[in-house]
């Protein structure tokens, strides 16, 4: 058994947290999701932390991940870092860990501090708050300074885009960032981000007009694009939902 660990020097304290994280990941039970990968809030040498495990790997994959890519977890770290670097809002990194076991990758961990937010992005596009334009334009300007910066989320869904009500305004906090890209990003281009918030053609339409506004890009020619793209990820979702459906035997319908 191998373990290694990466982490800023001011977190050196916490080094035997991090050489023992199976065993107190294992033996805490306030977990906030459980599918894929596990992710539980823990408190560590006085600080709450989320620590998300990651599903150990098939055979094959154990290999790429030892050998030839980089792992979801050091992906999650070091995006963390780099977002930090460029001043963007992500929860503090604190601790990448992987075991290998045989030489392979086997389980692996990444620390974050907790984020206190109040909700994220998917409950203004369900609710009825009394806020909720101003909760989009805000949101519209924010993902265009991440394009501004460089920074493509390819999971930029509504459970990974963290809100927190300001004294003035709206700070957004971005998880779930083991895949992305940096990169040059165009207005055009830009539009296609906001295809997995599953919003309507109203809400669309008053991101689009931010989005517009701040990149000086035509405002049909953003909104139309914003609506083309939202509109094939419902379909692809849609299929997908109804050839599960088909294989289980049941034939209905998904809204």
């Amino acid at each position: 058994m191998c373990v290694q660990c990466e982490y800023p020097s001011n977190y050196q304290s916490l080094i035997h947290s991090f050489e023992s994280i199976r065993e107190v990941f294992t033996g805490d039970d306030h977990s906030i999701h459980k599918a894929r990968n596990e992710l539980k809030i823990i408190e560590l040498g006085g600080i709450k932390t989320v620590v998300k495990s990651f599903k150990v790997p098939h055979l094959l994959n154990r290999i790429v991940y030892t050998y030839f890519r980089k792992s979801k977890a050091y992906k999650s770290y070091h995006n963390a870092l780099h977002l930090e670097e460029l001043e963007v809002s992500t929860p503090k990194p604190i601790a990448l860990i992987e075991f290998f076991e045989a030489g392979l990758l086997g389980e692996s961990f990444f620390i974050a501090e907790y984020f206190e937010y109040d909700f994220t992005i998917r409950t203004p596009l369900l609710e009825p708050l009394e806020d909720r334009e101003a909760i989009f334009k805000a949101f519209a300007a924010y993902t265009y300074d991440l394009h501004q910066k460089g920074v493509w989320h390819l999971d930029y869904s509504p459970g990974n885009i963290l809100i927190k009500r300001m004294e003035k305004g709206y700070q957004f906090s971005i998880v779930d960032i083991n895949r992305m890209e940096f990169r040059p990003i165009t207005p055009f281009e830009g539009c296609e981000n906001f295809n997995k918030l599953w919003a309507s053609d109203e809400e669309l339409e008053i991101m689009g007009r931010e989005y517009a506004r701040l990149s000086g890009f035509n405002v049909a020619v953003t909104i139309a694009e914003m609506k083309k793209h939202n509109d094939a990820n419902k379909r692809i979702k849609n299929f997908k939902k109804r050839l599960k459906n088909l294989l289980k035997g049941n034939f209905s319908t998904p809204v």
